[in-house]
């Protein structure tokens, strides 16, 4: 069908197809943000015995100076200024209407004594620790069921110090799930912008069960060699905005999640509403962009625009296997650039563990109605591996307007099977599992858009 009709082909039932949110408008996350305001209250860590010089601890201070905080919930709320230096510190918890604020200069650094991260239950939508059986340490820093909370500064820095849980990881001497360095869980309005993350345990940002969470302009590294290390992790969380950031890590740059198997199907919490844009993205032993495998809450309406993947074993993955149930759909991803990847896209329907052997072998996950278009690709060695699932094939998967070049050292471009969708203007050409044109397995509509206000040109709200 010629693209000068500026139609691909209809249709997969119940897609909405708009220019970015109807009527010219756009009811995209990142676009619904407010700017942050002052609080009308401050304090210095420095007021609360606090000694920079990375190696006194100081977990008392900031615990006593976030509960003298805490008081002023009803009264605008209150910031907590850390100055230049290095502040050792174990776990603590923050409070509702507050902003951390970490100075240029200023690092946060994570004890490496296990003694000073506290032990917490495993979260209810997994059952158990994600490591091991049980609970998990506590992150370096927390949120639990709060409002209007932030993290910011003049690029401050967190710093996990974790390459002593990766020993301990790697060499299985831990007797819990490792830690993460920013964790929110229950949580509403939760902003973290203008920071730097360094060598977190295991992730660096991971909010759970949480609404209107906006990550802008971070920066998050860990050595490749660093074990299952991973970026930000939307978990079971909805009105999520990414922008603007640059992650590289051992394992996932950007992962999102919704729960484990019968845990995750019970709790019954989707990660949903989810834009990512103008993001650099490396994983050395992961993606740069997965989607579960963990998600059987079920994953829904994200869309992804203007990234930056690079040297990376896979670029854009989507994970699950039989006995996680959930889904995941309503899936848009435009205008990526693709660099040194090994695999392009991949679909595994036969990835990851269980948490025990209560699972429900028959909780068949759904992968459907995913878009990739717009994409440029160079120094990629597969195009994509698309492994459905037999009693269960991933259906309407939907690309156009890609162009991949391949190494000439690679004998094959994509390898396909249980999968079913439709393509066009795809180079190399792929394979014929995704070339279906019949009305049973048909892929959906894509209108062209040229006043997409800087957004990609084919903009599908799918619904």
């Amino acid at each position: 069908m010629p693209v000068a009709l500026l139609v691909l082909l209809a249709l997969c039932n119940s897609i909405e197809v708009d220019g970015g949110g109807g009527g010219g408008g756009s009811n995209l996350q990142c676009d619904n943000n407010l700017a942050l305001q002052p609080r009308p209250h401050s304090v210095s860590i420095l007021e609360f015995g606090a000694v920079g010089d990375g190696k006194t601890l100081n977990t008392i201070a900031f615990q006593n100076a976030i509960f003298y905080l805490k008081s002023f919930a009803d009264k605008g709320g209150a910031q907590l200024y850390v100055p230049p230096g290095r502040w050792l510190t174990g776990s603590f918890n923050l409070t509702s209407h507050l902003t951390l604020f970490l100075e240029k200069g200023a690092v946060i650094l994570g004890s490496q004594d296990p003694s000073h991260w506290d032990i917490v239950e495993p979260l209810p939508s997994y059952g158990r620790g994600i490591e091991l059986p049980g609970g998990r340490y506590r992150s370096l820093v927390n949120g639990y069921m709060l409002r209007d909370v932030v993290i910011t500064g003049d690029n401050g820095t967190i710093d996990g110090q974790g390459w002593v849980w990766w020993e301990w990881f790697t060499s299985r001497s831990l007797n819990y799930t490792r830690p993460h360095l920013v964790e929110f869980v229950s949580s509403e309005d939760v902003h973290v912008s203008n920071i730097t993350l360094l060598n977190a345990p295991a992730y660096n940002i991971h909010p759970v069960y949480c609404s209107n969470v906006h990550i802008h302009n971070i920066t998050a590294y860990a050595p490749p060699s660093s074990p299952y290390t991973v970026g930000i992790v939307p978990d079971s969380s909805d009105n999520v905005c990414i922008e603007d950031c640059n992650i590289s890590m051992g394992h996932d740059a950007i992962s999102l999640k919704s729960g484990w198997d019968e845990y995750g199907i019970a709790y019954g919490k989707p990660t949903t509403n989810v834009h990512i844009r103008s993001v650099h993205l490396q994983s050395s032993a992961g993606a740069s962009l997965a989607f579960g495998s963990e998600m059987s809450g079920g994953i829904a309406d994200v869309q992804v625009e203007h990234v930056h993947l690079y040297n990376s074993l896979s670029g854009i993955e989507f994970r699950t296997t039989r006995g996680r149930g959930g889904y995941i759909k309503e899936i848009l991803i435009s205008d990526a650039n693709l660099l040194n990847i090994n695999t392009a896209f991949v679909a595994n329907g036969d990835y990851g563990t269980h948490p025990d052997d209560k699972f429900d072998p028959t909780a068949l996950p759904s992968i459907k109605k995913i878009m990739l278009q717009n994409i440029t690709g160079r120094e990629i060695t597969l195009a994509g591996n698309f492994t459905g699932i037999k009693q269960s094939p991933f259906t309407c998967i939907c690309i156009s307007n890609v162009s991949l070049s391949i190494s000439p050292t690679s004998t094959i471009s994509w390898t396909c099977s249980n999968v079913s969708g439709y393509s066009e203007s795809v180079f190399p050409e792929p394979c014929e599992e995704l070339k279906t044109v019949n009305t049973s397995s048909s892929c959906f509509s894509i209108l062209m858009n040229p006043n997409g206000g800087g957004r990609a040109p084919a903009t599908a709200i799918l619904r």
